[in-house]
């Protein structure tokens, strides 16, 4: 089960990042040069939110089937910390990842309580941003490539 649910999270990743780099590609253009916020542009915010939760799922089930949550299980934290592996795995990626999830479904959340267009934009251009420099910072690069 491990290997198909890493085979999911690994390729939906890269979903997740390309709907988030054009949510936020549109929404700075929009905030640039002052469009209306329409329906196309909801359903961009929209769908980055929805993929990025269903990554979220698809990496909560996979944490809990990895070898690497074993090894927490059987060891301990004392044995996590000091490895750098082990620590990114298990400590640093999902917790930065469920920061930008935080960050993500707040900007998605307060955008809908502006009444204009500008308002809108910005706000899904800093908490989109911000989410996506989060998740870039985590990504176990060594393990894409």
């Amino acid at each position: 089960m491990y290997p198909t649910v890493q085979f999911i999270h690994s390729y939906w990743a890269y979903l997740v990042l390309i709907v988030l780099f054009v949510a936020v590609i549109n929404s700075i253009i929009g905030y640039a040069s002052n469009k209306e916020y329409g329906a196309t542009n909801f359903r961009i915010a929209l769908f980055t939110l929805i993929t990025s939760h269903i990554q979220f799922l698809i990496g909560v089930v996979l944490y809990f089937t990895s070898p690497y949550f074993s090894v927490l299980l059987e060891k301990g934290m004392g044995t996590v910390m000091p490895d750098p592996t082990l620590r990114l795995y298990i400590m640093e990626h999902p917790l930065m990842m469920i920061i930008a999830l935080v960050l993500i479904t707040m900007g998605y959340s307060k955008h809908k309580n502006k009444l204009t267009s500008k308002p809108k934009f910005k706000t899904l251009a800093i908490f989109y941003t911000l989410g996506l420099l989060v998740m870039l910072s985590r990504i176990p690069w060594s393990a894409w490539f």
